[in-house]
C-alpha cells in the first residue's frame, strides 16, 4: 500500500493550490481527481485571478499541473474516490473506483466541491455556463449591456436585484418562484414558474413561463441547488463529519473540520462560491496541515 503525507480529493482550485503550498513544504501529495468534466466546464473561462483571468477551466488545470511538475511531490489519480477509513494508528486509508489498491495519508484534504442540481427546465442544460450564470461576478462581464432576467425564491433578494444587478444591465425582470408581491423596486415579478428557455446553440433570447407567457431575455442569474457529493454523504454517516443543514461541510477558517486529520476547502463548505475564493481555502487548509503535520 502507497503511503503518502497528504491525499486529496478533488483536482480544483482548493485542491490544486493545497497541493502546490504542500509541495513547496516537501509533502508528498497525492491528488484524486474525478475525470469526469468539472463543474465549471462549460465557462468560457476562468475570472478573478490576477494573470490567469480568462483562461479556459482545462487550461487552468494544465497551467497548475505544470506548475506541481516542477516540483515532483504530487502525483495525479484520475478517479473517484470512494471512501476514507480512519486507521487505528492514526491517518486514514482512501479507496477509489479506478480499481487500484488502497493508499494510506496521514492527513486528507476533501476538496470535492458540490453537484448542481439542475432544474428540470428544457434549455436550462444548454444555457448553463454561457447565458444562464449563477455568479454576476464571474460572467457579468461578458453578459454586460443584455437584457438580464434574475430567477429567485428569496423575496429580500427579489427586491434588491434590480438595482443590485445594475452595473451589468439596466434591464432586469425578475422571475419570483414562489408567493410574490405586486412590485420588485423597479423590476416586475412573475409568480409563474419558468418552463422553457428559448435559445440558440445556447445563446439565450426568451424565457417561456408555465402560463404561456413569453418574456424576450438575453441572459439568466439562475443558482440551482446544490447538494454533497455522494463521498462527503458516506463520510457524515461513517466518520461523524459535520455538516450543516444546508449540506455544506462544517469547517473553520483553516479547512479543520469535526474529524482530526481531515480538512475541507472550497465550494463544498460554502455557498459564496469562486475560483479565487476555493484557492485561497486550500492555501489556508495547507498552511494548517502543515502546522499539524512536522516533517519526518
Amino acid at each position: 500500500m502507497r503511503h503518502y503525507d497528504a491525499v486529496i480529493i478533488g483536482g480544483g482550485p482548493a485542491g490544486l493550490t493545497a497541493a502546490l503550498v504542500l509541495s513547496r513544504s516537501l509533502r508528498h501529495v497525492l491528488v484524486v481527481e474525478d475525470p469526469r468534466p468539472p463543474r465549471n466546464a462549460a465557462s468560457a473561462g476562468v475570472h478573478g485571478i490576477v494573470g490567469l483571468d480568462g483562461v479556459s477551466p482545462g487550461e487552468y488545470r494544465r497551467r497548475a499541473w505544470a506548475d506541481l511538475a516542477r516540483y515532483g511531490m504530487a502525483e495525479r489519480r484520475e478517479a473517484v474516490a470512494t471512501d476514507v477509513v480512519a486507521t487505528g494508528e492514526g491517518g486514514f486509508t482512501v479507496t477509489a473506483d479506478d480499481g487500484g489498491e488502497p493508499v494510506r495519508a496521514r492527513q486528507v484534504l476533501l476538496a470535492t466541491g458540490v453537484v448542481d442540481v439542475h432544474p428540470d427546465v428544457e434549455g436550462f442544460a444548454e444555457c448553463w455556463g454561457k447565458t444562464v450564470v449563477h455568479c454576476p461576478l464571474c460572467a457579468g462581464w461578458e453578459n454586460r449591456d443584455r437584457t438580464w432576467g434574475v430567477v429567485t425564491c428569496d423575496p429580500e433578494f427579489a427586491r434588491e436585484a434590480a438595482t443590485g444587478f445594475s452595473a451589468w444591465s439596466r434591464d432586469v425582470v425578475v422571475l419570483f418562484d414562489g408567493t410574490a408581491p405586486e412590485k420588485c423596486g423597479e423590476a416586475e415579478m412573475f409568480a409563474s414558474r419558468v418552463r422553457r428557455l428559448r435559445h440558440t446553440d445556447g445563446h439565450l433570447y426568451a424565457v417561456e413561463l408555465a402560463d404561456g407567457t413569453v418574456i424576450d431575455r438575453q441572459t439568466l442569474f439562475w443558482q440551482p441547488d446544490q447538494r454533497p457529493v455522494p463521498l462527503v454523504s458516506r463520510l457524515a454517516e461513517r466518520l461523524g463529519l459535520a455538516v450543516g443543514e444546508d449540506g455544506y461541510v462544517k469547517a473553520d477558517a483553516s479547512g479543520r473540520t469535526s474529524v482530526p486529520g481531515l480538512y475541507a476547502a472550497g465550494d463544498l463548505t460554502t455557498q459564496e462560491q469562486g475560483a479565487i475564493e476555493s484557492a485561497a481555502a486550500g492555501s489556508a487548509a495547507a498552511f494548517q496541515m502543515i502546522s499539524e503535520m512536522p516533517a519526518v
